[in-house]
């Protein structure tokens, strides 16, 4: 008998570098799926701690069976070393044997090599090396995970065409949409306190604010159309408030959770992605693309690669390098309506339920080519340095 038509669903332990309650993305999409057929852990980033010893805090969100994992490591106690003690120590308390371990950050794979898994996926989610503080030893971690996982995806094709001859099971899968989630904001809903003293025209962007965003052209922006009002909605990451451009119709409204999302596109009158072009934004393939599209809003958005790839021919899509040029897409947007068919079209083959189910195959696919009868002595053998 083949012993994986007859075992338990086997646990898949999550190693991220975002924590679970930060912005609902890729990650939170997929192990929240994951999490409905098996159980699920999502190891985050280890914490500094002042007590003199390691531990790791456990957190349940609403909404969700995905256990959160913290590490807490006391200052000055070599992070490695604890975070493999702590992760040897939590596999013995919970008796998981041979998970699959899924990774969005190569940082994570020394301290979880050793480890005997009955799958290992490397989620490539973004090109983080391009980011603004990205360690030294990323790429070295990077090249020694990809050697060692079974399978490779990606967050978008440029990235994949970047990967693809590093890997021999490596497959790319932009992100996805909640479609009808982000529907809701084309029937029109309340505003929301902080945004409904603002005039319009609205021009919104939410997502993280970061190095990967222009800020230079958002002031431009702002300075050249005074009468339009920027409403900039998310948490701002590796930026001083000094760094932020300050004019009366730019609205920094921070954070906001996912479930509240729709409530503010309602309000706009159009969607911004006004990406720098640099090293952070080569590979990026923003969700919010479909996001806007799906909530019935036209997009403006500057050359990102992944965009242009997959959008240049979208009449609710306009697509502009420069100021000037940036400007007058604007205008010409809020001078027409949104065009919906094209892009309801393409939302229909985009959603999260479809990328899971279609990685999920992938697993499957990779768990079934193991050896009918294999026994758990001879996987746990094959320990991965």
């Amino acid at each position: 008998m083949n012993v994986l038509q007859t075992e338990q669903p086997v646990p898949l332990i999550c190693f991220s570098h975002l924590r679970w309650d930060f912005v609902l993305q890729r990650p939170q999409h997929l192990m929240s799926r994951f999490a409905a057929e098996r159980p699920v852990w999502f190891w985050e980033e280890a914490i500094p701690t002042d007590h003199h010893l390691p531990y790791l805090e456990f957190h349940a969100f609403d909404g969700t069976s995905v256990q959160s994992i913290r590490p807490r490591v006391p200052h000055g106690m070599p992070q490695q070393e604890t975070l493999t003690r702590l992760l040897d120590q939590f596999l013995a308390i919970t008796g998981i044997t041979l998970p699959v371990m899924w990774f969005y950050t190569p940082q994570m794979w020394p301290f979880a090599a050793h480890v005997a898994a009955s799958a290992i996926v490397y989620d490539c989610m973004d090109e983080l090396s391009g980011f603004r503080f990205a360690p030294p030893d990323l790429a070295r971690n990077e090249a020694a995970l990809i050697a060692h996982a079974d399978l490779v995806f990606t967050g978008g094709h440029s990235i994949f065409e970047a990967k693809r001859g590093a890997h021999s099971d490596i497959h790319p899968f932009p992100s996805s949409v909640d479609a009808a989630h982000f529907r809701a904001a084309r029937d029109g809903l309340p505003d929301p306190a902080d945004q409904a003293g603002i005039a319009n025209p609205r021009l919104g962007y939410y997502g993280v604010v970061d190095e990967r965003l222009d800020l230079d052209l958002i002031r431009q922006m702002a300075l050249l159309r005074p009468d339009w009002q920027i409403v900039m909605v998310g948490p701002v990451v590796k930026l001083s408030p000094a760094d932020l451009p300050r004019t009366p119709n730019i609205h920094w409204l921070g954070q906001k959770d996912y479930a509240d999302l729709p409530r503010y596109i309602a309000g706009w009158d159009l969607a911004l992605m006004p990406f720098a072009i640099n090293e952070a934004t080569r590979f990026i393939s923003p969700t919010k693309t479909l996001e806007y599209l799906a909530a019935g809003r036209q997009v403006v958005s500057t050359p990102v690669r992944d965009v242009v790839r997959h959008y240049a021919g979208l009449d609710a899509v306009r697509i502009e390098e420069g100021v000037d040029a940036f400007i007058a897409a604007c205008d010409a947007a809020l001078a027409h309506p949104c065009p919906r068919d094209a892009a309801d079209g393409l939302l229909a083959g985009q959603s999260w339920d479809a990328t899971f189910a279609a990685m999920n195959a992938h697993l499957a696919r990779i768990r079934k080519a193991r050896r009918p009868g294999w026994a758990v002595a001879e996987i746990a053998a094959r320990v991965r340095t």
